[in-house]
């Protein structure tokens, strides 16, 4: 069975930091592109971040660029995304997910079920 199974999300004030967490399991991962998509509410889902598979590659969208770091640990199967100077526009229910390629095109195969990021100011 496929499950990606995020973890780290919480409350956070303004400026602070947090990481979040995807364990992946069912399925071949390194052949797998992993991404991170955001959705908040009245806003459509929107690709934050992608790491490739074949190089290593990876993909921030402009609002998070500077300030999140997606990395991966394949050993144990699991991906992560380190969220800095966080502001309260970044609030939204962050998925994990599982491209359908080892090259990063934010066209998953597979998704998790969210976490909640919710940043005061």
């Amino acid at each position: 069975e496929v499950q990606l199974v995020e973890s780290g999300g919480g409350l956070v004030q303004a400026g602070g930091s947090l990481t979040l967490s995807c364990a992946a399991s069912g399925f071949t991962f390194d052949h797998h592109a992993m991404s991170w998509f955001r959705q908040a509410p009245g806003k459509e889902r929107e690709g934050v971040s992608c790491i490739s598979r074949t190089a290593g590659t990876t993909y921030y969208a402009d609002s998070v660029k500077g300030r999140f770091t997606i990395s991966i640990n394949n050993a144990e199967n699991t991906v992560y995304l380190r969220m800095n100077s966080l502001r309260p526009e970044d609030t939204a229910v962050y998925y994990c997910a599982a491209d359908g390629d080892e090259v990063c095109s934010f066209a998953p195969d597979y998704w998790g079920q969210g976490t909640q990021v919710t940043v005061s100011s």
